[in-house]
């Protein structure tokens, strides 16, 4: 299915234990720029987080959200350093020998000192922790990627519809171009015979005259080519999934073909026929840049 390269997806998983938001927006880009805004503490699953994403997306620049909250309960402990309380007390000894002053050390104010209780919280389950983180994701992105496809549908019509209007003009132009052929030879006869009032004209000159208008005017092959183009931008649209790229490439022929038919053209009509294809052309590469 026709993808569009903007969409959003949102999630929440809610266990006992955590909260976890996953939240996912995306814009036209090139190539799959993903940008990921998380806590620190799942900075580790960053290679897992992006390796899943890719499943789900391939184009597109994309803008990830992760919120976090810990409902867990005591999780956090208060840690004595025994060790490090000792050094103090036989510093405050010592400086009480050595100026002879009173040493009036509490265990209140030693517990304020530095390091004495440090605040330490219990590691995390990281498998449960990514089966949460994991579940959002995947929901999120489902969701993502159901926006998307709802959105390339709407391309889909809109470009079906452009291609039938660029298939029309196509059209006009392959059956103006030989009236166009007969209206010179038959201006260039009537201009012969005023100047060559009285005197025959010679069939084989008018017609190799015909014969050069008509070969730099002809655009037989640039209307067969755009033809071409059409039917398989039009194919690829039906066919859908991950064809941005291919479409943008077929588009810039297109446009290439419709360029020299307006330079070949020497005839008003057909003129502005060439303009109104390149109109749609450059409409259609606008709307294409939004496919994945």
């Amino acid at each position: 299915m026709l993808k569009s390269m903007t969409g959003f997806g949102r999630c929440e998983q809610i266990t006992n234990d955590y909260k976890i938001s996953v939240e996912m927006k995306a814009v036209n880009h090139r190539y799959l720029d993903l940008s990921i805004k998380m806590p620190k503490k799942f900075n580790y699953f960053e290679a897992s987080i992006r390796t899943l994403l890719k499943q789900y997306i391939q184009r597109g620049k994309v803008d990830l959200f992760i919120n976090y909250e810990d409902y867990t309960e005591g999780s956090l402990s208060l840690k004595y350093n025994h060790a490090l309380a000792l050094e103090y007390v036989k510093c405050f000894q010592k400086m009480e020998e050595e100026f002879g002053i009173q040493n009036d050390m509490k265990a209140s104010v030693l517990a304020k000192l530095p390091e004495v209780l440090v605040m330490e919280q219990a590691p995390d389950d990281e498998e449960q922790l990514w089966e949460i983180l994991s579940g959002a994701l995947k929901e999120a992105a489902e969701r993502f990627v159901s926006s998307r496809e709802q959105e390339g549908e709407n391309l889909k019509a809109d470009l079906l519809g452009k291609l039938e209007h660029m298939t029309e003009l196509v059209d006009f132009i392959e059956e103006r171009s030989p009236q166009v052929i007969r209206e010179y030879r038959s201006r260039l006869e009537d201009k012969v015979r005023e100047l060559l009032a009285g005197t025959s004209i010679e069939e084989s000159r008018i017609a190799a005259e015909v014969t050069i208008y008509a070969d730099k005017i002809c655009v037989d092959e640039e209307t067969v080519r755009l033809r071409s183009h059409i039917e398989n931008t039009r194919t690829e649209l039906l066919k859908g999934e991950g064809v941005g790229r291919k479409l943008d490439f077929i588009a810039q022929e297109m446009n290439r073909e419709a360029n020299t038919i307006l330079s070949k053209s020497g005839d008003l009509a057909i003129s502005d026929k060439a303009i109104a294809l390149k109109t749609e052309i450059e409409k259609v590469r606008e709307q294409i840049q939004n496919i994945e």
